[in-house]
C-alpha cells in the first residue's frame, strides 16, 4: 500500500492512519493535530502524507477529534 508517497511494507509499520476522503469535511482538525503527518490536497480533503510523522498517540488523538470520523487506521500486511 502506497501513502503520499511512502510504502507501508518499506517502513516496516503495523497499521497507518487514513483519511476516507469522500467522508472529509476538510474541517482541518487533523491537520491542526498533527501536521507532520496531515495535510489537505488539491480538492481541501485532507490526507495522510507521512503516516510515521508522529507517533501513535498523536495520531490517535486526531482520529477521536475528528468530527466525521473519517480517520481510521489501516492493518498493513
Amino acid at each position: 500500500m502506497e501513502y503520499g508517497g511512502f510504502i507501508a511494507r518499506e517502513l516496516k509499520i503495523e497499521r497507518v492512519p487514513c483519511v476516507n476522503k469522500g467522508e472529509c469535511i476538510s474541517c482541518g482538525v487533523c491537520v491542526d493535530a498533527v501536521p507532520a503527518v496531515f495535510r489537505f490536497d488539491a480538492d481541501n480533503r485532507a490526507e495522510v502524507y507521512d503516516p510515521e510523522g508522529a507517533d501513535a498517540v498523536a495520531i490517535q488523538e486526531a482520529i477521536d477529534l475528528c468530527p466525521v470520523t473519517c480517520i481510521y487506521w489501516d492493518e498493513v500486511g
